[in-house]
């Protein structure tokens, strides 16, 4: 968890069905960011299939995008196929640009969820060069984190870094991964 926003949560996907704001505030910072918890977009919300709009409209007022992406990749349901990591990453993308172009050129961090499952170093890895081969000249990433939210890894680097980006004290750069 990386902010006071509590959305309801189910153990299946989508059970989100309102945006959640929180605040990220750590203990050394005098300011807070504000997060906007936006569920799950399927392919087709540009076209407002879904909740879509609903999401998307409030992302149209934020300054940076953090995408919380699951190593293990995405399934909607057993009739769809199952996607990788940059799969997601890249439908995700492309539903933003339809929905607004040049959206994605804002700063951008992806946090790769579940580092702490078997083959995730191995996957981190597989996701980062996809990233590099096919993507980065289109989505320019400012970093991609591993994380884990069930162990916490990563977590404290993670609002360091929104922070850092989000006052000023990092810059645009070439990709980090750390």
């Amino acid at each position: 968890m990386i902010s006071t926003a509590t959305p309801v949560i189910g153990s299946y996907p989508f059970t989100t069905l309102k945006p959640t704001v929180g605040y990220l505030q750590t203990t050394d910072r005098q300011r807070r960011i504000g997060i906007a918890d936006i569920p799950g977009l399927i392919e087709g919300a540009s076209n407002n299939k879904g909740l879509g709009h609903v999401f998307l409209q409030h992302i149209e007022r934020t300054s940076l995008l953090l995408f919380v992406i699951d190593i293990e990749g995405f399934q909607l349901n057993y009739k769809q196929p199952h996607r990788s990591p940059y799969q997601t990453f890249g439908y995700l993308c492309r539903e933003l640009e339809l929905y607004m172009a040049g959206l994605t050129k804002r700063p951008i961090v992806v946090a790769v969820n579940k580092m702490d499952t078997p083959e995730s170093d191995a996957q981190f890895a597989q996701f980062v060069a996809e990233y590099r081969a096919h993507l980065s000249q289109l989505v320019k990433v400012h970093s991609i984190v591993p994380i884990s939210c069930y162990t916490g890894q990563g977590l404290d680097e993670l609002q360091n870094l929104l922070y850092d980006i989000k006052y000023g004290s990092l810059k645009m750069a070439n990709i980090k991964t750390s």
